[in-house]
């Protein structure tokens, strides 16, 4: 069976995507042609500023339904952007260009090419200028996605927040029954067909010790009685103490810690496992994989970045 590539979207120029990149492909060999939608002239400078040397051809998006793709060789499909050196300040500068590689990465997945997508880091502040919470929400907008959720993948424990970058005083106002059972049943049914396993989910509450003060009380009006609705069909616990859940001998029953917001579980996922995990973003119509990383504006051209994430969201992908 022929493998389908897998296409990436370099993302912003200014990161150390190129370089973690090369370095997970020289790490070992993947079966999967590889398509990266960049700046030629982005990708020639950086190569030259970290004295790095990796074989790639050039393509044409035109031809590559006719294309026969091997994996010894990288592709580039280029997207014009004429920077004067190797690395910038970050900026808004680069905007269109990114918007660009999305746009043509998505064109190319419609027109049947591939089902695999990876981006590289881009920056939330310059790129999504406020308009979307991440690129998460960003995709799920180009692709008319209404059920999508956040999974930070690792195999030994996962995680994925029912609310991603909202400010604290506004995640309250975003969480119902609702939106918690059907982001979970999006979450049980992605484990059962791409892992072929019933997950056993714990879920947190949405206050310290899942109590409250309030007159209002969350936990009983929300997280409970939507964890009592999901526990007739599916293997789920909770709602549990944030603070403890995370303990080894709590974790270690589950394969999936569904919090309520972003930093409830994504601070004690990061600690665990730091560059091993993955963020996959699910509910779109394929699958979606990023380095659980920014682009690291601080590292630029020293040619020392860890490429653990990239690397594995490479493998997840290569089937």
């Amino acid at each position: 069976m022929k493998i389908k590539p897998i296409l990436i979207v370099a993302g912003e120029p200014n990161s150390i995507f190129i370089e973690i990149l090369i370095k997970s492909l020289i790490k070992k060999k993947i079966k999967s042609p590889i398509i990266l939608i960049v700046s030629v002239n982005v990708f020639l400078l950086q190569l030259q500023k970290l004295k790095i040397k990796f074989p790639f051809q050039i393509i044409d998006e035109k031809n590559l339904n006719k294309a026969i793709l091997h994996n010894k060789t990288l592709y580039l499909i280029n997207i014009n952007y004429n920077p004067s050196k190797a690395f910038e300040k970050i900026s808004t500068k680069s905007n269109k260009y990114i918007e660009k590689c999305f746009d043509l990465a998505l064109k190319l997945i419609k027109s049947g090419v591939s089902k695999k997508l990876i981006n590289g880091p881009i920056s939330k502040k310059y790129f999504l200028k406020n308009k979307y919470l991440g690129i998460t929400e960003y995709l799920a907008k180009k692709t008319n996605s209404n059920n999508f959720a956040m999974l930070i993948y690792n195999k030994k424990l996962s995680v994925a927040p029912i609310t991603t970058h909202l400010p604290l005083k506004l995640v309250v106002k975003n969480i119902s029954k609702k939106l918690i059972i059907k982001k979970i049943l999006l979450l049980n049914n992605f484990y059962k067909e791409y892992f072929n396993i019933k997950p056993k989910i714990a879920v947190t509450g949405i206050n310290p010790h899942c109590e409250s003060v309030d007159s209002y009380k969350e936990d009983i009006k929300i997280t409970e009685p939507a964890i009592k609705y999901l526990n007739k069909t599916i293997n789920i616990a909770g709602p549990l103490a944030a603070d403890t859940v995370f303990l080894k001998k709590n974790r270690e029953k589950y394969n999936l810690i569904v919090g309520m917001y972003h930093d409830q579980v994504l601070t004690p996922m990061k600690t665990l496992f730091e560059y091993d995990a993955i963020n996959i973003t699910i509910g779109l119509p394929f699958i979606r994989v990023s380095p659980d990383h920014g682009p690291n504006e601080n590292m630029m051209g020293k040619n020392i970045s860890n490429p653990k994430s990239l690397f594995e969201a490479i493998k997840f992908l290569d089937y």
